[in-house]
Order: C-alpha cells, then structure tokens, then sequence
C-alpha cells in the first residue's frame, strides 16, 4: 500500500509515481536471478504480441503497445511455473512502446506493467504494481477473480468520497489471466478450405444462441465437447440448425470477458458475456482444446464447420465498455494503460461518463480507441472468418463528444473500410444516456434490431392494441422507419424475443419477472414485459391454459416469419424453452439458461419446432415472404391489383377509418406478381400470393375472402389452431365466401388462380 506521505500527496491531487523513476534510470525487477532477456527495437506495427522471424533469421515476438502518456512499459513474461521476468520496452515511436525478443515463442504467456503519475483528479491512473492484459491479446489463459489486489486503488480505504483515489501497490500478477502469445498461421487450421455462404441479407434468417447454453445439455455431443466451439461444431449441433433452416448464428459474446464483483460475491458468474476485456481473443472457458492458444484454432474450426453447412456466424460484440466498471472498478487493462487515453471522462476527470450502464464508455472519438475496436472487427472477419457483428448499445459508439451522431468518426470510418462495410452489420440502435433511443436512424450498410416490432406484436397478440396502424408497418417492413436514403426493408431485423427478458415460452406463461435466482431482490430486469399468462402465473397441470400457450407460440413465430425483413429466432424458442419467468437470466450458468434438448420427446414441442421450419422453408421459397424493396401499396395493373393489401375481417380493404378503430382481426395480402427487382439473369421475378389472416380475439370470427382481382379461390397452407402442423391442412375455399377463423389464429393462405 501506498506510505502516509505518499497518501496525502494522493488525496491532494500531486500523487507520485514512485517506481518510474528507478526503471527510467535502468533498474529491471525479476522474479529470479537469471540474466536480463535481451530486447531489441522491434516496430510499432501491428500492435499486440507478433510472433515472427527477426533479423538474421531469429524466431521471437514483438510486442507493441499503444499509451499515449505513459513514463514507462515493462513487458512482463511468465513461465509454464508461473515466474516473472519483467522486460523495459524502451522504443517509443507515436506514443507506441515496442521491442522484439528473441526466443519468445508461440504458447508465451505475458501482460505489461505501466509507470506513469497517479493523479486520479485529472484521470491519470498509471500503477505499476498492477499486471495489465494486453488489449491486442490473440488468447487469454486463466479468468479473472476480483480480489483487492486486483483494483488499481485501496478499496478498504476508510474514507468512502476518496476510495478511488488512494493507490494500491499490491502487486496483482498471481490474481489475473495473461495473454498469450500465438502463432498467427498455425498450419493445422487449413483455412484455406473455408467458404463463406454469403446469404443476401433479404434471405437472412438469424438464430441468436449462446455457445455454453446451446450445448452444454445436448445428448448428441460428446460430453467433453458440451459447452465449447468444438461443441458448437460438432455435426449434432449443426444438424437441428440445418433441420430448422436457419441462415446465421449470431453468438452472445465470445470475446474474453470478466465475471462482476457482485456476482462472484454471491457465487454466481456473468453468463451472457456482456463484460469484455480482450477484444481480440475467444473467450477460453468455451474452448475444449485448452487455453494456451488452442482456442483459437478451436473457434476457427467451428467457423469453418457451419459454413460448409451454409451458415454464417455473426458475433455480438460489446465495444461500447469494459469490464472495468466505473472508477470504483478493478484496473485489468485499459484502465492501468492510459485511462485518459482510452475511456470517456466527465468534467470532472475522476470519474466516467456513463452511456451504457455498466460504469463506463469508450472513447470511441480517440483514434487509438478507434483504431483498436477496427483493427478488431478485421480481425475477425479476416483471420477468424466471421460474417458480420451486432454492436451491443451501439448509439454510444455513434457518440462524438456527447451526443448520437450519425456522422461521427466510428460510423464514417466503417463506411469507407473495405473489410467491414461488406459484412453483416447489426445494430443495437440505443444506449442508457440522453438521446439514445436511435431506432430508424442509423445510415444504409447497417440494419438494427426493431424493438418497435417487438413491442407491436406482443401487444397485438395479448390485446392490448389500441389499434392496428403500428401493426401494419411492423408486418410489412417498417417502411415508417427505415424507407430513407436507400435502406431496405431488410434493415428491420424483426424478433418477438432475444437473450434479454422472456422466452417465448415464458412470455406467454408469466406476467411477472420472477428472478429470484439472480439474488437481487428481484429488482433487475425490466418489468415492461407486454406478456400475458393465459390466465395462469406460471406452469400448471390445467390442459387447456397449456394448449391455449402452445396456440399463442405459434402466433407469434408464424407473425415472426411471414413479417417482411430478417426474422431473429432465439435458441431454444422453437422448442418451448423456459427460464421458469426469469427475465434476465444473465447470471444463471445453469439449467436455467441451457436448453432443454429433451423437450424434442414432447409431442406438443415437436409440433412446434416442425412448424418452425416450416415456415422458415417456405419464406426460403417464396420471394414475396423476403422482399428487397418495400411496398408501394399502388395499383400496377388495369385490374387494380396492388403489391400489398389490407383487409377486414368483411372482406373490405381497409379504411383511414379502420386503421384508427380497435381491431382484434386484420388480413395482409402479399401479391406475388408485383416483386419489384429480378434474378441474376435480369428475369423478373415471378411468385404466388398470399393472404394471411391474423386473428387476436378469443372467439371465432367470419372472414370474408377477397375476390377478383385479388384471387379466384384461396388454399389453406397454415392454420395456428391446429397442433400438428407437418401437413398442410389442404383445404380450399372460393373467394367471397365467408370462412371461420378460429379464436387466437393465424390462417395462410395461398392463393389459387
């Protein structure tokens, strides 16, 4: 700990560096008595630890890292014992300490001390004591506990308004994971052999799953292999996502990431992964294949084994902070390399700017931050092979100085990059500040997750729609939002449910959270769930409140994938999942987040899964279920028949009237003969139409068919009041006849010339 003399100095805002002064002056600390590792100058370029072969023909690494006011960098390297030999980065080239030494081989483990003034009154933060991960890490061996030696300050220090500003020196190697260092061209990764499936974004159907909670119960998969890459990879996997029909996985983080003090105080772990601290490198609890640079290799391979099953991999990356919290955080990286440098501070530099909740923001208007969330992003795509990301709060990365700028410096330079402009591009469109809600607002290359969709669907479908105008945009692409500067309806990526609040089992099942388990008091997790229990809290033994919850899922998936845009389908959602009400299951490690593979035995969730994949293969047939342009809604033809048609349950097209009236039945027709665009060859592009009837009250209503110029007759193809939906019912009716539409369904019908 820090002496008394040097305390005050702290409290006083003038706090010292005590140990630069002896490495300026040539003093290098080992852990042992061998002789000092030699270092050469080495280059700035490319940051991170870079095996390779030097001068003369000498194998080593070098090591690069980016901090813009520190005094001093030692390179710390550690052996398979766990001993310490610290190295003096002496180079400095634009604020970039770097050196190359010999003999560094793949598998070194590694981090880095930084010398610079304790001044937490003006943001500097520098401690030498604490052992820093490298931000550029290709691997991490180890996981972060949070003991006190970890935090950069004391945090027993009796008085509380000064905690963070009285520095620590315990020294906190034997407490942190290190990076290791890996060889970037490992010759057993074959990767040459790889095929991206490139999906157009319009026949996109993405499947959000957890690499540990996916597979952790499977019986298909080896139980050595459950809960990692290789699990994911394993053809027992890969067979349901083919069976469903699925076009992409987009994964909850895999970059390395830290567990919260919180949590670990109650026994608990972060489980989603929103808490990253090494950009670069697959978090290794999911490797199977070890941790001293195998993961990387592992989660290569999984890439490479769901393309070929013509699924692409979308990462869901948290750039927008770090698991270093706020400044009463512990000091793992960044925090330690350049505090001011790295992270967004208030007026008053000692404490942080907060967009995103979790105590602290990135930079991102700083070219270094910039520089590192880019260089990351390529990374992936072009030595890790992914196909696109979903930034997490991504309104705080569109940040300039304080407010959401859809010019600012992070949207720009991804616009002109050539790498990451041509992937998949998600965004979160919100963050917790000022002006953060940002749905419809980010600029083409990008599509966002429409929680306007979310919101309208529930609603409709537990009858709390006042009426149904918000419905009809949502059904039919969200033009009202996106319809701007050459975005498409596939901009709109659509879901009923993602990793955060209910499954779908539960939204139908609970009204209220239930999330005892996280030991907060059931505080967290919101409590705007718009679910509705069919009458019941709960599981229960009554058949018919079950039956009438297995009729309500399949509404919502058959609203889901008939809608126009990218449907998102939870894992797990397709056979009734459950988190016993837990909306926020963060934490839960455990049956209460893994899938229930067993639930495939159960006729009623079998039924559903197969209806599931039947509506994703008949949106892979059919053009007009995943239109590339939006809707025009006019007549085209001497006949009046128009692409998109809205109709009452009379038959009527819809009134200004009716879009205004309470409304618990509404039909889309979806003409195929008016697709705008055509096939690689320049042929137009021809489909069936449909009409579909979607019917929120609890009684039977009549609905009458549109006839001429709409159809002549109409076919049945799916009827949600149905259980067993593997054969379509094969009923026809003529047009201009009334036909019953059961209470709480969705009809499909095909239209018959």
């Amino acid at each position: 700990m820090a002496s008394a003399p040097e305390q005050e100095a702290v409290q006083e805002g003038r706090g010292p560096s005590a140990h630069t002064a002896a490495v300026l002056n040539g003093r290098r600390r080992t852990a042992d008595d061998t002789p000092q590792t030699p270092v050469w100058p080495g280059a700035p370029t490319p940051l991170g630890a870079r095996f390779r072969v030097g001068p003369d023909g000498v194998a080593g690494t070098n090591f690069a890292l980016w901090s813009g006011g520190a005094e001093a960098v030692e390179l710390c390297l550690f052996s398979e014992e766990g001993v310490e030999t610290r190295v003096r980065l002496t180079e400095l080239t634009h604020e970039i300490w770097h050196g190359f030494v010999p003999g560094v081989l793949p598998g070194q483990r590694y981090g880095y001390r930084v010398h610079g003034r304790w001044d937490p009154w003006t943001g500097a933060r520098w401690n030498p004591a604490k052992l820093l991960l490298d931000p550029y890490a290709r691997a991490v061996e180890g996981d972060f506990g949070l003991p006190p030696e970890v935090y950069g300050h004391v945090r027993d220090w009796p008085q509380q308004q000064v905690a963070d500003t009285v520095r620590d020196d315990r020294d906190s190697a034997p407490y942190v994971p290190k990076g290791v260092v890996v060889h970037d061209d490992a010759p057993d990764d074959e990767w040459t052999d790889d095929r991206r499936p490139k999906t157009p974004w319009a026949d996109s159907v993405i499947y959000e799953l957890h690499v540990r909670g996916f597979t952790k119960s499977h019986p298909g998969i080896p139980e050595e292999l459950r809960g990692t890459y290789a699990g994911l990879a394993h053809p027992a996997a890969i067979e349901h996502l083919v069976k469903l029909g699925v076009t992409a996985v987009e994964l909850l983080p895999v970059h390395q990431f830290a567990h919260e003090d919180h949590l670990l105080r109650r026994s608990l772990h972060n489980y989603w992964g929103y808490n990253s601290i090494g950009y670069f490198a697959p978090h290794a609890a999911y490797a199977a294949s070890g941790t001293a640079g195998q993961q990387v290799g592992e989660f290569r391979r999984m890439v490479r084994a769901l393309h070929a099953a013509g699924i692409e991999v979308i990462l869901d990356v948290v750039y927008n902070h770090t698991a270093e919290a706020s400044e009463l955080g512990p000091m793992l990286s960044l925090r330690g390399i350049d505090n001011r440098g790295y992270y967004r501070l208030q007026h008053d530099s000692r404490r942080y700017a907060d967009y995103t909740g979790c105590g602290n923001t990135l930079h991102v208007v700083q070219p270094h931050v910039l520089r590192l969330i880019t260089d990351s992003l390529r990374y992936w795509v072009t030595e890790m092979g992914v196909d696109g990301f979903r930034f997490d709060l991504a309104a705080a990365l569109a940040r300039s100085m304080h407010d959401v700028d859809m010019l600012s410096p992070f949207l720009a330079v991804i616009a002109q990059d050539p790498v990451l402009r041509r992937v998949k591009l998600i965004a979160e469109p919100w963050d917790v500040g000022s002006g953060g809600y940002q749905v419809g607002a980010f600029p083409p290359l990008w599509t966002e997750w429409n929680d306007r969709y979310r919101n309208a669907v529930r609603d409709f479908w537990r009858g709390a729609l006042p009426d149904v105008r918000d419905l009809g945009y949502r059904l039919s692409g969200s033009s009202d939002l996106y319809a701007w500067g050459g975005r498409r309806p596939y901009a709109s990526v659509n879901f009923v449910t993602a990793h955060d609040g209910f499954t779908l089992r539960d939204l139908v099942s609970y009204e209220r959270k239930h999330n005892e388990a996280n030991g907060e008091g059931n505080r967290d997790g919101t409590d705007d769930n718009r679910s509705w229990n069919c009458g019941t809290e709960g599981e229960t033994d009554d058949e018919r409140v079950r039956a009438l919850r297995r009729r309500q899922l399949r509404n919502l998936l058959t609203t889901l994938l008939l809608s126009t845009g990218v449907p998102m389908l939870v894992a797990g959602d397709e056979l009734g999942r459950t988190q016993g009400g837990n909306n926020n299951a963060y934490c839960q490690d455990n049956e209460i987040s893994w899938l229930d593979w067993g639930l495939l035995e159960e006729p009623g969730w079998k039924a559903l899964f197969d209806l599931t994949s039947r509506l994703i293969a008949l949106r892979h047939e059919h053009p007009v279920l995943r239109r590339r342009a939006f809707f025009s809604g006019r007549a085209h033809s001497a006949d009046g028949l128009r692409d998109l048609a809205w109709f009452t349950a009379r038959g009527t097209e819809m009134t200004e009237r009716d879009w205004y009236a309470p409304a618990a039945t509404l039909g889309m027709y979806l003409s195929g003969r008016d697709i705008p665009g055509r096939d690689e060859r320049g042929v137009p592009v021809v489909d069936e139409s449909f009409l579909a009837v979607l019917h929120a009250a609890d009684r039977p209503v009549s609905f009458a068919l549109p006839g001429p110029p709409w159809a002549e007759r109409y076919e049945v193809l799916v009827d949600t009041s149905r259980e067993d939906q593997r054969d379509p019912p094969g009923v026809e009716h003529r047009a201009g006849t009334e036909i019953t539409v059961p209470a709480r369904a969705v009809l499909l019908l095909r239209v018959r010339e």
